[in-house]
Formats: structure tokens, sequence, C-alpha cells
């Protein structure tokens, strides 16, 4: 797929493969059909689980999108959609590079190390579109990572049912059903925070490779059953200043442990990537 200018005989539909249809996976697809219609359709589904894709076609005018294997949805897409956040995440984009298809990653946190992951892209000649996720600064963090950065803090704060089912509170025998008041469930670096709560922390991970400086960023995590939305207070110091932002996000519909603004912000950057095909930029 080429991202020089179109010529006007070329100007088709960019062809997208989902490739997870969970919460986060269905509600982009359906965010595709309502607002990038002019630009792509989805092309391929295909979920671990067959019944998750085949009740997301209902939502999809294109037939026959359910496929059988990802080697069968690479073969039908243009851009793939990593939507899984399973334990091989990084080597399902790997294939998709590979395959020269364009990426959106939704598993930032899969990709910490992601080092091995842009240079193959650079290679390949294809994207690894990152969304800025739950959270405002980024485009500032980046812009200061061009000189020293001192510090990074992130504070994530969110609803007690946010982290049901979360493994690092299950092994440490926290009942979350006994906290009264504001506790801080873990604080430590960003490798620690997004292997301990990898449907929780994205965020952490957009934030270190955004600002170049995992090594000096710090993560707290804390709860409440008085938080109604997850909030991300960040704090950036280093030579072009200090930088704080804060975001209180209303959760996604389908999904409490994912803030809304997380997808909604796949979404933008979809359109901007469609519209960056068509216009060459």
């Amino acid at each position: 797929m080429s991202l020089f200018p179109l010529k006007a005989k070329d100007r088709s539909k960019i062809k997208v493969g989902i490739l997870g249809c969970g919460a986060i996976g269905s509600r982009i697809a359906k965010s595709i059909k309502t607002q990038c219609s002019g630009h792509a359709v989805v092309s391929a589904l295909f979920d671990i689980n067959p019944s998750k894709s085949i009740n997301l076609q209902k939502y999809i005018p294109q037939k026959n999108v359910v496929k059988k294997s990802y080697q069968e949805l690479l073969a039908a897409s243009e851009l793939v959609i990593e939507a899984v956040n399973a334990p091989d995440t990084h080597q399902l984009v790997r294939q998709a590079l590979l395959a020269k298809k364009d990426v959106l990653v939704m598993s930032v946190g899969k990709f910490i190390e992601g080092g091995s992951i842009f240079k193959l892209a650079l290679k390949q000649g294809v994207r690894v579109l990152i969304p800025s996720g739950a959270i405002a600064g980024i485009d500032a963090i980046k812009a200061a990572s061009l000189q020293r950065i001192d510090s990074v803090t992130l504070t994530t704060r969110k609803p007690i049912y946010g982290f049901a089912d979360n493994t690092y509170v299950q092994e440490r025998r926290i009942n979350l059903s006994q906290i009264k008041k504001e506790t801080v469930l873990f604080e430590g670096n960003v490798r620690e925070a997004v292997k301990c709560f990898p449907q929780n922390i994205n965020v952490a991970a957009t934030i270190a490779l955004a600002s170049n400086a995992k090594d000096k960023l710090r993560i707290r995590i804390s709860t409440s059953p008085t938080f109604k939305v997850n909030s991300h207070e960040i704090e950036v110091i280093g030579e072009f200043g200090r930088l704080v932002t804060k975001t209180e996000n209303v959760v996604c519909p389908d999904n409490p442990k994912t803030s809304y603004l997380a997808v909604l912000s796949a979404v933008r950057t979809l359109k901007e990537y469609f519209q960056g095909v068509k216009i060459g930029t």
C-alpha cells in the first residue's frame, strides 16, 4: 500500500482487519462503519473465540468478513487493528509487519520494549500506529523528550470494579470489597506496572514511549469506592520546565477496565491515518 498521493483511479477504500472482536475491537469496527465509511471498510474479523467475530459481523455491512485464521485476516487486510492483549500479541504484530501491513496497536503495554518492532516496521516500509489513549499531553511529552527529562510520574485512579479478576490483586489477597477509602494497589516502575495490570495501564507504556524515559517513569495505581471515573494524572519535569495534566474518563460502556477516551483516541488516529493516505500527508 502506497503512502504517496493516490491517483484518482486508485482511490479505493482501505481494507481493515480487526484482530480481537471483544469490547474494544467491536467498538472500533462499528466506528469505522459510522465515522470512516468514506475511506475504509472492515474486510476481515478474527477472534480466537469464533462466536465473538460471528456476532460482530451482524453490525458490519460487508459480507463474509469472518476469517478462520489470522493468516486469512492478513491476506484480506491492508491495515490490521490489534485489540487482543494476549500473551502472543508481540508475535502477532510482528507477523502483520512481515506481511507488509500497517498496524494500529491497542495493547501498547506489550511494546514497552518495542524497539525491534519499530525497526522491523521501518525495514518493511510500513507503520505502527499508537493512539494517545486515555490521557492528555502526549504531544507535549514528545516535544519535551527532545531535551533532558528528569522525572515522569503517572498516578492512576480507577473504580474498584475496574480491578475485578486482576491476578496481581488476587495473588496479594487484596479484598476489594473491604476497601473503604483511597488505597494504593501498586507503586513501582513502568515495566512492573504493565506486567501486573495489563488491562488497566496501557497509558503507562504510551507515556514511556512518548517520553523516551521509561527508566525515570514511576507509576502509582489506586482505587476507592468513591471513584466513579478513571483518572490519570501526569507530571513531567525536565529541561523544558514542568508539565502537569489530569484526565478524568468515563469508562467504556462495553468494558469497565478501559476508558472510553482510549477507544475514541483509536478512532481519531484511524481517521487521521485514512485521510493521510488519501491526501498523501
